[in-house]
Formats: C-alpha cells, sequence, structure tokens
C-alpha cells in the first residue's frame, strides 16, 4: 500500500506518530508563553537528557491555544520544567495515545 502524500504544512502543523511503547504529549500554556521553549525529562531517570518543544499558536475548530507538542516519546513518566531547577509537574505518557497537560 502506497504512503498517502500529504499537502503543505503551516506553522504549528504536526504529525504524530504513536503506537505501541511510543505515545506523544501536547502541553497546552497560557498565551504569554507563546515561543518559549519548554523542556521535559523522564521522570524515572535522575539527571535523565532533557528534550524541548517550542509553544506555539495552534488553530483548530475555530478556536486559538498555545501549546507545545512532543511528538514520538517512548512511554513512561515525565518531568516538565518551569525553568532549570523548577519542575511544574509530572505525566504518564501511554504508547498509542496523545497525553495532554494544562500548564495552569
Amino acid at each position: 500500500m502506497a504512503e498517502p502524500l500529504y499537502g503543505p504544512t503551516g506553522a504549528g502543523t504536526v504529525m504524530l506518530d504513536v503506537g505501541p511503547g511510543v505515545g506523544a504529549l501536547v502541553l497546552s500554556t497560557p498565551p504569554d508563553l507563546n515561543g518559549r521553549e519548554i523542556e521535559i525529562s523522564r521522570a524515572d531517570t535522575p539527571g535523565a537528557r532533557r528534550t524541548h518543544s517550542q509553544v506555539r499558536e495552534r488553530r483548530a475548530g475555530g478556536r486559538v491555544g498555545y501549546a507545545a507538542v512532543y511528538p514520538g516519546l517512548a512511554s513512561g513518566s515525565y518531568t516538565i520544567w518551569r525553568d532549570e531547577a523548577t519542575a511544574i509537574g509530572t505525566v504518564e505518557v501511554a504508547g498509542g495515545t496523545v497525553t495532554s497537560f494544562d500548564w495552569s
């Protein structure tokens, strides 16, 4: 079966590839965080390498929101970092799903 061809994407468009053992995280934020890079890391591994995503304006269903999207995360628990030393929370990402977390 041939893979579908997708048209051009706009700013903020994300394709999520989730499946067994791999999920994604959508971190909703207030508008004042637009453009900020927010880091996450595995919560079960002290000193784990962090990854980041930029908060962008997201439009869907006639609404505007702001979110950072982390596609292709291995299933597990992740810490969301407010800054280099302060965690804002922890979230569990499950394979085959898109998990949501609200910054506020």
